[in-house]
């Protein structure tokens, strides 16, 4: 069983990060002040060990008129990424009922076998995300790309 938790961002960054255990993970935001705000209070957090002390890793620039076919390539795979990440918000939705804010507890419950199994998906703060996988409660945090169909 695999349960989701939702997450309302689009229109992405991805940001390598690095943790005060030097864990290394991806995390998408809306802007490098976004990531900036976000970190300050605390909320992001790493994927491997809860730490919320982290900190964006070095980056490449992209330089203008430099290596226009990679940067066409880059185009490419983002809009395919997108495209997938799109289908996965359609699996989601076609196959886990929607939770709300009551992810945590409804997953918990699902976990200890206290309500059927059935995947779900919905928001967390990032203490109740902490705390599920405190548990060993399986779930994943993914990046919410809006429908475009309307």
């Amino acid at each position: 069983m695999i349960y989701y938790a939702k997450d309302n961002r689009f229109g992405m960054i991805v940001f390598d990060l690095i943790c005060a255990n030097d864990h290394v993970f991806e995390a998408w935001f809306a802007s490098g002040a976004t990531f900036n705000k976000q970190a300050k209070a605390g909320k992001v957090m790493c994927p491997d060990c809860g730490s919320v002390k982290v900190h964006k890793a070095p980056m490449a620039p992209a330089i203008a008129g430099a290596h226009a076919e990679q940067r066409a390539e880059n185009a490419r795979e983002a809009t395919h990424m997108r495209s997938l990440l799109v289908k996965l918000r359609r699996e989601v939705e076609r196959n886990g009922d929607y939770v709300g804010a009551e992810f945590a507890e409804r997953a918990r419950r699902i976990h200890y076998g206290e309500t059927e199994k059935r995947s779900i998906y919905g928001e967390s703060t990032v203490d109740e995300a902490r705390a599920l996988k405190e548990e060993g409660i399986p779930f994943a945090t993914i990046p919410w790309i809006p429908n475009t169909d309307g």
